[in-house]
């Protein structure tokens, strides 16, 4: 009669393996009964640390893409998004102190915007622009770049001229606005520095040289292309 023989190997759950952690003999079989799995002993290393058979193997690093930061793994890793990365808002994202909902498209929260950010179709709640004033004093005075979407202030009793530079000595980006208010009683005369280069057209008595029509009066120069500026305002 056939001797029917029953071959075991050692068994237990998940947990138990990992609670006892016993170091199995190399070729040595280790049977989780709750998970199916199997592991097989080297005869040095803990079952913990040992990885399953038939399995790729343990993750222990990441090599992250354009945007992304990764680094050394045990049991759990990280991936990290640069700052400067364009994250793709198909659900909600929430960002430091500000959140973007994915349904009306509208920035929420206090936020504080570093380095070149792009909004787009972002509704911002009760959006203020405060104009940083430069107060001149003198009877002549030549527009620099820190002067665009400002407002120029020119003060003095005699008549002022105020000039704007060619796009060669002030590359002024084409959309520039300057804002400019005769505050005191000198007429103030908006000219170019080289009119053969730069063009001014305005409403103005004569057109290339607009002046502001009394004191407290304003004016906007528009700059439209490379040396066109257009001058609207309360001009004469």
């Amino acid at each position: 009669m056939a001797v029917v023989t029953a071959i075991q190997i050692r068994r237990g759950t998940a947990s138990q393996w990992t609670s006892a952690n016993p170091t199995l003999s190399s070729g040595e079989f280790g049977f989780e009964t709750d998970t199916n799995k199997v592991k097989i002993g080297d005869g040095s290393t803990g079952w913990t640390l040992l990885s399953y058979f038939g399995s790729s193997g343990t993750v222990t690093s990441i090599t992250a893409g354009t945007g992304l930061s990764g680094g050394t793994i045990t049991s759990t890793g990280t991936i990290a998004i640069d700052t400067a990365t364009t994250v793709d808002k198909t659900t909600a994202q929430t960002l430091t102190n500000k959140t973007i909902d994915s349904a009306s498209n509208t920035l929420t929260g206090v936020t504080t915007l570093t380095g070149t950010e792009t909004l787009t179709n972002k509704t911002l709640t009760a959006p203020k622009i405060n104009l940083t004033l430069n107060a001149q004093t003198g009877t002549t005075y030549t527009f620099a770049l820190g002067d665009n979407g400002q407002l120029v202030t020119a003060s003095n009793a005699s008549a002022q001229t105020y000039s704007i530079p060619t796009n060669a000595s002030v590359a002024f980006p084409t959309g520039t606005q300057i804002n400019i208010i005769q505050i005191g009683v000198g007429q103030v005369t908006i000219q170019a520095v080289t009119s053969g280069t730069t063009t001014i057209a305005s409403t103005g008595a004569t057109a290339t040289t607009p002046k502001l029509r009394a004191q407290y009066s304003s004016a906007t120069c528009i700059k439209v292309a490379t040396d066109v500026w257009y001058v609207i305002g309360d001009i004469s």
